[in-house]
């Protein structure tokens, strides 16, 4: 007597696991479940969340929307506002490549703070290793509203143009050169060698040092401080290269009788404070036989014994680039704008 084969059971079409079916994922809530919970129209729901300005809701209105929304777990859908509104709110900030130092890390900080709450989503993205044509397509694809490119990859006209036509309505540079099509944020960086030097020669310097930090990235700001320190008459300079680091301090300061230096701007107080240090083992007074000034008028700098000369870099407010690129962004123009956003200032303490 043959056997009959017999079919398998047809499983149950729910997911399973171990300890029993899966229970189906929750619903995704919609602006239509917060404006019943709320007792408001979906319109008003969408006011209140893309924070329109031309719609005046009331403020319990507004906190009811919010509370509702809390409580369902509703995140507007971004893609669904950018189709609305015909654009994104990203702005596209390419992450740096090198330490900036704390200065420029406040400030960016500061102006992340002020473009989010103008209800921008700021995106940072890292860009190591891209050139100008990758960086630009890779940006591209996030449809950015605005891009603020920190210099460190080196974008042409075309570059702009490629951006532009992805949906961004303003592209800001840094750094003393501008990009056609582009605002430019110049921050002059010639002006901190100047300023350093010239405040050393007046103090009866000549022969000055300057640090190059070896760092790569650096020589966006070290090359033009450089070249300002430069420019100055009655300076003989001499460049520095140093790397952040004490055996690299040490091998200067131990040669430094042999360069006939009477004085040293160090590009910034951290390399004015790590040479100092190495300078100061070697037996070297300061600002006797070595005049030293620094960048940045970092506090630390002012705790050291000597206390630590420098040049203060007055920058902009996060407030007042933020607002830039919100009206860079609301009247976008052919007809580009440049910022000047630096000024430089000498402190003088104890060590020149």
């Amino acid at each position: 007597m043959s056997q009959s084969s017999k079919s398998p059971k047809s499983s149950s079409s729910a997911p399973t696991s171990p300890a029993g079916p899966l229970a189906a994922p929750p619903p995704v809530p919609t602006s239509a479940d917060v404006a019943r919970l709320a007792g408001v129209s979906r319109a008003t729901v969408s006011y209140v969340l893309n924070n329109a300005e031309a719609v005046r809701i009331s403020e319990p209105t507004r906190r009811k929307v919010h509370q509702a929304a809390e409580e369902l777990g509703y995140v507007p859908h971004a893609a669904a506002r950018s189709l609305r509104a015909g654009h994104t709110r990203i702005v596209l900030l390419p992450t740096s490549h090198v330490s900036v130092g704390p200065l420029y890390s406040a400030l960016l900080n500061e102006l992340q703070w002020s473009l989010r709450r103008l209800d921008y989503t700021v995106v940072q993205y890292g860009s190591l290793g891209l050139s100008g044509d990758e960086a630009a397509r890779a940006w591209a694809e996030l449809r950015p509203v605005a891009v603020i490119s920190l210099g460190e990859i080196t974008l042409s006209a075309h570059n702009v143009a490629t951006l532009k036509r992805a949906g961004a309505r303003a592209v800001i540079t840094t750094g003393p050169v501008g990009v056609p099509g582009a605002h430019a944020l110049v921050m002059d960086q010639r002006e901190v060698g100047v300023r350093a030097a010239t405040h050393l020669v007046a103090r009866g310097r000549r022969r000055i040092g300057v640090v190059v930090p070896r760092e790569e990235g650096l020589e966006l700001y070290s090359t033009p401080r450089l070249e300002g320190a430069r420019s100055v008459a009655g300076a003989e300079i001499e460049p520095l290269p140093l790397a952040y680091s004490e055996e690299s301090a040490a091998g200067v300061a131990a040669r430094w009788c042999s360069l006939g230096l009477d004085a040293v701007f160090a590009y910034n107080d951290e390399y004015a404070m790590l040479l100092m240090r190495a300078l100061l083992d070697e037996g070297l007074r300061i600002p006797e036989d070595v005049a030293v000034v620094g960048a940045d008028d970092l506090l630390i700098g002012r705790l050291l014994r000597p206390r630590l000369s420098t040049v203060q870099i007055e920058l902009p407010t996060g407030d007042h680039l933020a607002s830039m690129v919100d009206r860079a962004v609301r009247e976008p123009a052919e007809i580009t704008q440049r910022y000047d956003l630096m000024a430089a200032v000498v402190v003088q303490r104890e060590s020149s």
